[in-house]
């Protein structure tokens, strides 16, 4: 069950018409529904129609959201009555959107990884110079 509770101390009216507004803002008190959230770009977060719907059914909004929870990519999807600003959701895995997380990790391990083998080349490298300069030195006395 979901329960939108911002604005308690106003007027239902007002808090139906508040509630309505920040939906089509691409947001609610919990949750952003617009599409590329993960954008850092403000242009690429417009809330669509597929993540916030007025029209698929008379007297409510069907939401969705993307967000990472615990680690985990998901996708909420529910609705809210206009008029009771309740109604039902539930939270789902996001396979699409883990995959591009997942490649996105291991690019960045991939490129730690190669800074660490570079490092650890110029260090070898100067060791062996150290020590040619060590080596050097005792012959030269």
């Amino acid at each position: 069950q979901v329960k939108y509770t911002g604005f308690r101390d106003r007027p239902l009216e007002e808090r139906q018409l508040r509630f309505q507004t920040e939906c089509r803002e691409g947001h609610a008190d919990i949750l952003n529904f617009e599409s590329n959230a993960w954008s850092d770009k403000d242009e690429d977060r417009i809330p669509t129609r597929e993540y916030v719907d007025f029209e698929r059914e008379p007297g409510k909004v069907h939401l969705k959201s993307q967000f990472i929870m615990n680690g985990v990519c998901v996708i909420w999807r529910g609705w809210i009555d206009l008029h009771r600003l309740d109604g039902i959701g539930c939270i789902e895995f996001d396979s699409e959107r883990a995959e591009v997380e997942d490649q996105l990790y291991r690019q960045q391990i991939e490129q730690y990884n190669q800074r660490l083998r570079e490092f650890e080349e110029r260090h070898r490298q100067y060791q062996e110079q150290q020590e040619r300069r060590s080596h050097d030195e005792q012959e030269f006395y």
